[in-house]
């Protein structure tokens, strides 16, 4: 199991600053703010992208992607990394990003990660396996609940995973069918493959909050910048070149093609594009708001930096929250929703 604590001393490195929470909050305004100030002389801070839709060459105006000329002469890593016909994957990118901060590690440098994909965040951080999958063990299982019934599966579950047959259903027999899967692949309970709140090496994950209808102004604001600087003539060179399904259902594109499309206006795709931003960041605010070790500043604090660099420094010290034994930084109330 990759843990810090199993990681050779050389790469295990300062401890990994993570900017997360809400879309339109400043995170990437703040990664580039400590970037700055946390570097040192020889061992710049290094941005780690963990938004999952700036990882695609030319979805730049849309995902709101820093551009190369205002990255302050701040290393940046996984960003354009894939073309948007492929489709992203987790697994991979957990894979590269990883590597990525053994590598900012072994030059001595800070590892600054930002973005709002809770899910990439998190298979970065902390310990989460991707077991693999077998088409014909999961064709003989599929066949087996057919013909026996998905109870029958359930209840070998139960025998071979008390703990996963009591959180899925019986009648759920696409998730019992990937649980006994996983237990036959693995020869380990489907639970020990589940994410668990520990890190795989010292981090400090830093939320940014905003009261609700302050966001709410940002997102209105975010969008029209958006369409001024080109973003339905981006889609369309996109769409032109070809998108993957990954691509074409991001928030400000899936919008904007339907309107290529003609099943909607161009006033009609912006509205869309402004509530579903607005739609997203709750759900981002809820994942993230579940995440104990979240330390929360207020996105338009004066002393935003400043807050936020006393968290980085407490995190050094070895002050650490509820979360883990590899856990950096005190705990803070969890936040149940923006402007709470």
């Amino acid at each position: 199991m990759n843990r810090e604590h199993d990681l050779p001393a050389e790469n295990r490195g300062p401890v990994v600053v993570a900017v997360v929470g809400p879309t339109a909050t400043g995170k990437s305004d703040l990664a580039l703010d400590l970037a700055e100030r946390l570097g040192e002389p020889g061992a710049a801070a290094e941005v780690v992208n963990a938004d999952a839709y700036q990882l695609y060459r030319g979805m730049d105006v849309g995902t709101a992607k820093v551009p190369e000329a205002e990255r302050r002469g701040v290393r940046h890593h996984l960003l354009d990394v894939l073309e948007p016909a492929e489709d992203a994957s987790v697994a991979r990118y957990q894979e590269a990003a990883r590597s990525v901060l053994d590598d900012v590690a072994a030059r001595g440098a800070r590892a600054v990660v930002v973005g709002g994909s809770g899910l990439y965040v998190r298979a970065l951080l902390d310990d989460m396996r991707f077991p693999g999958t077998d088409p014909a063990v999961r064709a003989v299982l599929e066949e087996r609940a057919e013909r026996e019934g998905t109870r029958a599966l359930h209840d070998e579950l139960a025998r071979l995973d008390p703990g996963a047959a009591a959180s899925i259903g019986p009648a759920n027999t696409r998730r019992v069918v990937r649980a006994l899967e996983v237990i036959e692949l693995t020869g380990e309970p489907f639970t020990a493959n589940l994410p668990s709140q520990e890190y795989v090496r010292p981090t400090v994950q830093i939320g940014l909050d905003c009261d609700r209808a302050v966001l709410d102004a940002r997102v209105a604001s975010r969008v029209e910048r958006m369409w001024a600087e080109g973003l339905v003539d981006e889609v369309r060179r996109l769409d032109a070149a070809g998108m993957g399904r990954t691509a074409r259902r991001a928030v400000g594109y899936a919008e904007v093609l339907a309107h290529l499309r003609g099943e909607t206006s161009e006033d009609a795709a912006r509205e869309a594009v402004a509530a579903n931003t607005r739609r997203l960041a709750r759900k981002q605010m809820g994942w993230f708001g579940r995440d104990p070790r979240v330390r929360w500043l207020d996105a338009q604090s004066p002393t935003l930096v400043e807050d936020a660099l006393s968290l980085v420094a407490a995190a050094d010290a070895g002050d650490r929250p509820p979360g883990g034994p590899d856990a950096a930084g005190a705990g803070t109330p969890v936040r149940r929703s923006l402007g709470s």
